[in-house]
């Protein structure tokens, strides 16, 4: 599998929660395909910020798996990397 996965940072003036870079066996990915993020605690966040982002994984269906031509074990490989790289709490980057 060819992986290119890169995250933006703080210093970017684009959204912290977001892939700069992801592709896979070079077609252009998109996280939703792996799962979704979702503030869990809004109420606990600045205006325009975030209490508790987190990047919940899906179970990985046929189409997608054919999509990127990725096994199930390839698949739980980038949830985990978008896991680790799209969650992160507290956040008040778009402020």
């Amino acid at each position: 599998m060819k992986l290119e996965l890169t995250f933006f940072g703080a210093l970017c003036t684009t959204a912290l929660c977001a892939t700069n870079k992801f592709t896979i066996n070079d077609i252009t990915a998109s996280s939703g395909d792996f799962g979704d993020k979702y503030d869990y605690s809004p109420e606990e966040a600045d205006d325009y910020g975030c209490g508790n982002m987190q990047f919940t994984r899906k179970e990985p269906s046929s189409a997608i798996l054919t999509k990127y031509n990725v096994t199930k074990e390839e698949y739980n490989e980038i949830a985990e990397k978008l896991e680790e790289g799209l969650s992160f709490g507290n956040c008040g980057w778009c402020i």
